[in-house]
């Protein structure tokens, strides 16, 4: 029987799954990857615990990718969340389910997945090489092979794993938008998502290093006056601005960010509304009625908070507790429970956790992954315009695509 020789570039999520699935299926299988070691980018998300999906249904994997969601539907069906649940405990990875349906594996080890990927495709017989991809070998509207540094590697098929430009370090530098291009793709524009965002508000650098837990942040448009983004959770003050997993979700509802165009406004008490508040800092000042009302907030508010919160409160930071008014009061309930931060701008892409824009997908063919402009050509994983709000969505469309490009690319 003749096995069809197939070369998959970048070992990282979708590569890997392409390589096993094609050598799986009895294709002579060449991953080449220019990195010492595979899965370099795994390593490092969900904080090293590795959000490898998301336990839901198509139909809502779907609606968390606001960027040609629908054309993830083949791929989706073909190995969905499920699926890839089903593939990894099939190889000895125990998994769990946090809040919000994110599956981690119960070690909280991104290696741990690393290892059962590098096994999978050990195990299946792909040919792993440890060389920088340089050019397509095309010839006459087919693809022929790959042209690496060490030498030329000669397939059938050749699928495009390289990732995107976000944390080049790892690898990702954006080598798969050169390739696409050499077979005459369209790549849209590339822009950082799941990014921090920047603020020119001194207290953002003031705060530095504060994380603060269980409280609601919304993104509102100054123009519309529209909330684009809610959510509650854990955020992070930094020297530039905010980040933290509910801010990298946010940045990626928002689209073409001008300076003074976003605010993002953060409820520091979100477990109670504003009359509960008003009674809980009544209490508060009872308690420390002959203090200064500086001092009177540290059972109230995480330290750093405290000075930016006065400040915009405006009250003297030595009046009394006890000669605090009602109107006083309530426009600091409306401070606690509105802290608002302008957001200036975006990091650079290459702190962004994924890159937004890439191959585009009418090129592609969504029920096979192969290009339309040259036969035997592939692409899977976020070097496509796909791109996905936090929770495991972005490395199941790796799962997905690297699958559905394997398989494909395996046929004779």
């Amino acid at each position: 029987m003749i096995s069809k020789k197939v070369a998959v570039i970048g070992a990282g999520a979708a590569g890997l799954m392409a390589a096993g699935t094609a050598a799986e299926l009895g294709a002579k299988v060449t991953l080449i990857e220019k990195n010492p070691k595979v899965g370099r980018k795994i390593m490092i998300t969900g904080k090293g615990r590795c959000n490898l999906t998301n336990n839901c249904d198509v139909q809502t994997f779907i609606n968390n990718v606001p960027v040609n969601g629908r054309f993830l539907y083949s791929a989706v069906s073909n190995f969905s969340t499920a699926d890839a649940m089903d593939f990894f405990e099939g190889r000895g990875l125990k998994l769990k389910t946090e809040r919000g349906n994110r599956v981690f594996p119960l070690s909280d080890k991104s290696v741990d997945v690393v290892d059962t990927l590098y096994s999978y495709i050990k195990s299946s017989g792909v040919k792993l090489v440890h060389d920088s991809a340089r050019s397509l070998i095309l010839d006459d509207g087919y693809v022929a092979g790959v042209s690496c540094g060490g030498g030329d590697h000669y397939a059938d098929s050749v699928i495009i794993c390289c990732g995107g430009k976000s944390y080049p370090l790892t690898g990702s530098t954006g080598d798969g938008y050169m390739l696409a291009r050499q077979a005459g793709h369209t790549v849209t524009e590339l822009k950082p998502s799941l990014v921090p965002l920047m603020s020119s508000d001194g207290d953002c650098k003031s705060m530095q290093g504060l994380a603060l837990k269980n409280v609601a942040l919304k993104i509102v448009s100054n123009n519309s006056k529209k909330e684009v983004y809610t959510d509650f959770g854990e955020m992070l003050f930094t020297h530039f601005g905010i980040s933290g997993p509910m801010v990298l979700s946010a940045s990626s509802h928002i689209r073409d960010i001008k300076n003074g165009e976003y605010t993002a406004v953060i409820d520091l008490k979100p477990a109670l509304d504003h009359q509960q508040l008003d009674k809980r800092l009544q209490n508060e000042f009872r308690a420390n009625s002959n203090k200064d009302v500086s001092n009177s907030f540290s059972k109230l508010l995480p330290k750093k908070i405290i000075v930016p919160v006065l400040k915009r409160w405006g009250v003297p930071f030595d009046k009394k507790c006890n000669v605090i008014t009602k109107e006083e009061r309530r426009a600091l309930c409306g401070i606690l429970k509105g802290f608002a931060i302008d957001i200036t701008g975006f990091r650079p892409i290459e702190e962004a956790i994924i890159t937004s824009g890439g191959v585009k997908t009418s090129e592609i063919d969504p029920k096979t992954m192969e290009s339309k402009l040259v036969s035997g050509l592939y692409f899977a994983g976020e070097v496509i315009d796909c791109d996905a709000y936090t929770g495991g969505f972005n490395l199941q469309i790796a799962w997905s695509t690297g699958r559905l490009a394997g398989q494909s690319a395996s046929y004779l």
